[in-house]
C-alpha cells in the first residue's frame, strides 16, 4: 500500500518559549507523522513564507509543497491528510476546504471551533463527505490517564459518580480535561449544564476570549455528574482530573505533585501507581495520537479523537457560557450558534479591561 501524503496548514513560527500567541504545533504533528512509515510530508503552508519554508527545510518538503494559500496547497498537492494547526476561528473553513479538496482524513488542533455552530458544522460536513475528521485531544495517549481509565474499567473504585476537573480556564486548557470526562465515561453525551462566569480582565488565547474564573456543573445521561473549576490561582479541586466512585477516588495530575494517585474506601493513605515517567503532558502523546489517527485511516476503525467525541466535550463548554448569558440551567442539545462569551463581550454585557498585551501584538 502506498504512502498517505500529507500537508500541514498553519505552520507557524517555531518558537524558543510557546504561549497564548502560538505554539507552532504543526510541529509536533510532524514529529508524528515522521514516525510513521505508512506517511510522507509533502507540503506545508503559512502565511507568512518565512514560517513555511523553515518547517519545510526542517522536514524535508521541496520546494514545490510549500505555499502560502492553503487552498492552493489542497488543490494542487493531492493529499491523503491534512493536519490543520491554526488559530481556531480558522479551523471552521479550513476543514470545509479540505473534505471538498477529497482528502480521507483531518487532524485539527483544539479547541474545535470559535462557535457551536462551527463546530457543529464541521463535523457534519466531514461526516458527509467520508472524511475522517478528528481533534487533537493527546492526554488520551497518555499514560496517567490510560491508568486511571483502566482502574476505573476494572472496577476498584466502584462505580463511576461524579467527575471533576480543575483548568486554567474552560475553553483553550480546559477542552482537554473536559474531554477527558468523556474518556472516562464512555463517550456519554451530557443532558445538561449550569454555569457561572467571571470575565473582568480581557484574556485572548490564540485570539479568543476566555473567561477569569468559572463554575460549572453538568450531568451526563447515565447519571454521572461533572464538576468543573477554572482560573483561581490554587485549583480548588486539587487536581486536573478527579474521578470518584462508590468505592474510591482517583486523582490525575494532582497539584501537590503525583501524576496519579488513587485512595480506596476504609484508606487513609494514597497509592501512587507508577506512570513510567510520564505526566500529564507526555512525553510522545501527540505522537502516539497521530500514529492511530493514521491508523484508523488505514483500517477504517473510528479514532478516540473523532469529531462526534469532541462535540460532547465542546458543548459542555459553550453550554456553559450560554448558562451564563442565560443565567439558568441550559438543556441539551444546546440550541445556539454562537460563542455566547464572545457575544456577551462585543454587546457590552460583559466588559473586561483589555488586554494589552494582546492588543499590542
Amino acid at each position: 500500500m502506498s504512502k498517505l501524503r500529507v500537508g500541514v496548514i498553519g505552520t507557524g513560527r517555531k518558537k524558543e518559549r510557546a504561549d497564548r500567541f502560538g505554539y507552532a504545533m504543526a510541529y509536533s504533528h510532524a514529529e508524528g507523522y515522521k514516525l510513521l512509515d505508512t506517511c510522507e510530508l509533502v507540503a506545508c503552508a503559512d502565511i507568512v513564507e518565512e514560517n513555511a519554508a523553515a518547517f519545510a527545510a526542517k522536514y524535508g518538503i521541496g520546494d514545490a509543497g510549500v505555499f502560502t494559500d492553503y487552498k492552493r496547497m489542497l488543490a494542487e498537492a493531492t493529499l491523503d491528510v491534512v493536519s490543520i494547526c491554526t488559530w481556531m476561528h480558522l479551523h471552521e473553513p479550513m476543514v470545509v476546504d479540505a473534505c471538498a479538496a477529497g482528502v480521507k482524513a483531518i487532524h485539527c488542533e483544539k479547541p474545535m471551533a470559535d462557535t457551536w455552530g462551527g463546530a457543529k458544522r464541521m463535523a457534519a460536513v466531514a461526516a458527509d463527505s467520508g472524511v475522517q475528521l478528528t481533534f487533537n485531544h493527546q492526554r488520551r495517549y497518555g499514560e496517567p490517564f490510560i491508568l486511571a481509565k483502566k482502574m476505573l474499567d476494572d472496577g476498584q473504585i466502584g462505580d463511576l459518580v461524579r467527575l471533576e476537573c480543575g483548568a486554567g480556564n474552560l475553553y483553550d486548557t480546559g477542552t482537554h480535561f473536559i474531554d477527558m470526562f468523556s474518556f472516562f465515561n464512555g463517550e456519554v453525551p451530557a443532558k445538561w449544564v449550569l454555569g457561572q462566569i467571571d470575565y473582568r480582565q480581557e484574556t485572548r488565547v490564540f485570539g479568543s476570549h476566555n473567561e477569569n474564573q468559572q463554575v460549572v456543573l453538568t450531568e451526563y445521561e447515565n447519571g454521572v455528574f461533572g464538576l468543573i473549576m477554572t482560573g483561581v490561582e490554587t485549583n480548588p479541586v486539587g487536581c486536573r482530573d478527579k474521578l470518584i466512585g462508590t468505592q474510591g477516588v482517583i486523582e490525575v495530575g494532582c497539584a501537590d505533585g503525583p501524576q496519579i494517585r488513587y485512595r480506596l474506601a476504609g484508606e487513609t493513605d494514597w497509592t501512587q501507581p507508577d506512570t513510567g515517567g510520564a505526566s500529564i503532558h507526555g512525553p510522545m502523546f501527540i505522537e502516539r495520537a497521530v500514529a492511530d489517527i493514521v491508523d484508523c485511516v488505514r483500517s477504517g476503525r473510528k479514532c478516540q479523537l473523532d469529531a462526534s467525541n469532541a462535540l460532547i466535550a465542546t458543548e459542555i463548554i459553550f453550554g456553559a457560557y450560554e448558562s451564563s448569558r442565560r443565567r439558568g440551567r441550559v438543556d441539551f442539545p444546546l440550541d445556539i450558534d454562537d460563542n455566547p462569551l464572545a457575544a456577551m463581550v462585543e454587546n457590552g454585557e460583559l466588559k473586561p479591561a483589555a488586554d494589552v498585551e494582546a492588543a499590542g501584538r
